[in-house]
């Protein structure tokens, strides 16, 4: 579940402006200090991304921008230069596209504004003509199943006949004709199927948090299969099948801490361990693309460590770790599994990708996904664990101004202001590589720190469920010991602190300025819930099977007992303790933390005579997915950050310009963001 203010100083708005040109000019004081990079290097489109190899090797495929919006483009492989774009969005772009196994149609999602009521569109390579699979208003579609037995079928999840539940499509991706594979009328929360479309196993959540799997037959039969607890829920669940469709892969931590990957005979339940790691869960797989074998696992405890279960690929892994620095990953297989597509992931530099040979092991550059990250210097990242006060290793990420680090000891050589950048979810973790958010902040002469606090996944269900009711509690005591730690290490001026965060972060960052309100200089909330009880009570209807993992883990909403811990653990109960700046970002179409949680909060405050910005965006959701919208937001918070703990900034100028940017509240307690407002095609206000 991801769900991913300001100050009664006294201050007067010139003495404000004064403190924003003064660390302006601080910043520039700084001979040594790195250039300003434009925010558009870190929030604009990459050139190129999510590149795949057709099924049979002809052809790749990227995202790229088109005036401006990401569109898919496809060429020949032997020449990726020679790609067009084959797709004509004009509006949020498109993320997210894979091949079909006919190898003349590329398939992709799409939702409207971010309300994630996504639709499956396929292109018709051959004609450039699109069809929309699944034409329904506020429905959402979920790709099942895509198998090269059946090119032109795919297997389509819909909520069309409940919302809260998904039933199992048959699709033809030439003609668009749907059947029922599978009615939900059991309550699944999710299926298991086959490359033979045949839908094998459902899963069904327990009042307990927990879940339970069952076999489904033919004629529609259910039996009970595996049983999950709810300490185990979050750290067990299906892969696949194999081959022969007689044994699941699981991930499962029943009877252990971490997650390991394992098989289950479909008959017999017989079970068998395939790899573990004592420190992480299994995370990642390279699995092949026809014999269905898992051929190599990863682990993440601070950076990923890669277990080879299939000799076969052994001296592949080890010519790819010869190619180039930093963590790769297998973005693409063709059909024969003679060629990949690989992406190298850096802390310090952009994505680059290559096409490699099994036959002669040679891997041959293609691009980076940005070519302006190739020019400028970016910080490294580096992997830290802090202990929590009682006990736990909290697995942190620091990244420091290059400038600020003369020795390479991964402490700066006096204390910076620090931005304390907490990760949605909270059932998610952060991880090393290059994030464009620590890049650049660092930047602008911040340390930049992000904690794995309890809750975090990737570290074993015991971490996962220490955070269990302890929202704005032993979460939060994570965070605050973080930060006592970056002090104490002489990397944070403890006055200077600011606390940051999108989805689970944005509630992080209001319970920062409501629990420690002395902590942190201010706090930057992105799309984050304000209230536990009116969370709950407007999940999107499809996690409404999943309602008891959540009521299990937060707080039960549906009782006397359960309102009043979450009341306790909501910002919105202690809005009279913020006594520090406060921004606030929002998507009116959040499907997950409606726009409801921001308006409350900031309405009670304004009610209180606390100032506070509000930065919402009409046509957005969880999170900011436009460009222009991104930078925006982020112009605004630069300024404010710099405002209130001193660091660079690069002026808001032209970057609210064609955004949808409007601000009801506080448009005056940042610098020059009325001004622009004015100027921009905007209504602001």
């Amino acid at each position: 579940m991801k769900f991913g203010r300001i100050v009664r100083t006294g201050l007067s708005c010139a003495f404000a402006a004064a403190a924003v040109f003064a660390a302006a000019s601080r910043a520039s004081a700084q001979g040594n200090a790195a250039p300003l990079i434009p925010r558009s290097v870190f929030f604009g489109n990459p050139d190129k991304a999510g590149v795949q190899l057709s099924p049979d090797g002809k052809q790749i495929a990227f995202l790229a921008p088109v005036k401006d919006v990401l569109n898919v483009w496809v060429g020949p492989a032997s020449d990726p230069s020679k790609a067009q774009a084959v797709t004509d969005d004009k509006d949020r772009g498109i993320r997210n596209c894979f091949w079909a196994f006919t190898n003349s149609h590329i398939l992709y999602t799409q939702d409207k504004g971010g309300d994630e009521n996504w639709r499956l569109y396929a292109v018709d390579l051959a004609t450039k003509q699109t069809k929309d699979l699944t034409p329904f208003d506020k429905v959402q579609a979920r790709v099942q199943e895509v198998s090269h037995k059946t090119p032109t079928e795919i297997l389509v999840a819909l909520n069309n006949r409940n919302p809260q539940l998904h039933d199992i499509h048959r699709v033809n991706i030439l003609t668009g004709e749907m059947k029922l594979v599978a009615q939900n009328d059991d309550g699944y929360a999710g299926y298991v199927t086959d490359d033979d479309y045949h839908v094998r196993l459902g899963v069904k959540m327990t009042p307990d948090g927990g879940s339970e799997m069952f076999q489904i037959a033919a004629d529609g039969k259910a039996t009970s299969f595996v049983k999950v607890g709810a300490d185990d829920n979050l750290t067990t669940n299906p892969v696949g099948l194999d081959k022969t469709g007689k044994n699941l892969y699981m991930l499962d931590s029943r009877g252990r801490n971490t997650a390991a990957l394992t098989t289950i005979a479909l008959e017999g339940g017989a079970s068998k361990v395939l790899a573990e790691d004592a420190k992480a869960d299994i995370t990642d797989f390279v699995i092949h693309p026809t014999e269905y074998n898992v051929q190599a696992v990863g682990a993440t405890f601070d950076r990923r460590k890669w277990q080879i279960l299939d000799p076969s690929i052994k001296d592949d892994f080890a010519a790819l770790g010869k190619v180039a620095d930093g963590e790769f990953n297998i973005a693409s297989r063709t059909l024969d599994d003679s060629t990949w597509t690989v992406a190298y992931v850096m802390d310090n530099g952009p994505v680059r990708y290559y096409t490699y040979d099994r036959k002669t092991k040679k891997a041959t550059f293609l691009f980076t996904n940005k070519k302006d990250l190739e020019s400028v210097k970016l910080a490294k990242m580096h992997p830290s664990v802090v202990k929590s006060r009682d006990g736990l290793d909290l697995v942190s990420y620091l990244t420091l101004p290059e400038w600020t680090d003369t020795d390479g000891d991964a402490r700066p050589d006096k204390p910076l202001p620090m931005v304390l950048f907490v990760h949605g979810g909270p059932w998610a973790r952060d991880n090393w590589g290059l994030n464009p958010y620590h890049q650049w902040l660092s930047n602008r002469g911040y340390a930049v720190l992000s904690v794995n606090y309890r809750g975090s996944t990737g570290f074993g269900k015991s971490f996962c469920n220490a955070a269990n009711m302890q929202w704005s509690r032993k979460m939060h005591d994570d965070l605050i010991d973080a930060v006592n730690w970056s002090v104490k290490e002489k990397i944070a001026d403890k006055d200077k602190i600011a606390i940051m965060g999108g989805s689970y972060g944005g509630y992080a960052t209001l319970v920062g300025v409501t629990f420690t309100p002395d902590t942190f200089a201010c706090g930057v909330d992105i799309v984050g819930p304000s209230s536990l009880q009116t969370l709950l009570e407007s999940i999107p209807p499809y996690w409404q099977p999943m309602i008891d993992m959540f009521t299990t883990r937060v707080g039960d909403h549906r009782t006397e007992e359960g309102r009043k811990l979450l009341a306790e653990c909501s910002p919105l109960t202690h809005v009279d303790k913020i006594k520090r700046p406060l921004l606030i970002g929002q998507g009116a179409n959040d499907p997950r933390v409606k726009q409801a949680e921001s308006d409350q909060i900031v309405k009670a405050m304004k009610s209180k005579n606390i100032p506070v910005t509000y930065c919402l965006f009409p046509d957005e959701g969880h999170g900011f997915a436009r460009p222009v919208n991104r930078m925006a937001f982020n112009a605004v918070t630069e300024v404010f950050l710099s405002a209130h703990i001193g660091g660079r900034f690069e002026p808001i100028s032209g970057d609210i310009n064609d955004s949808t940017l409007k601000v009801p509240e506080g448009v005056e307690q940042v610098k020059g963001l009325r001004e622009s407002l004015k100027s921009s095609s905007s209504s602001g206000t």
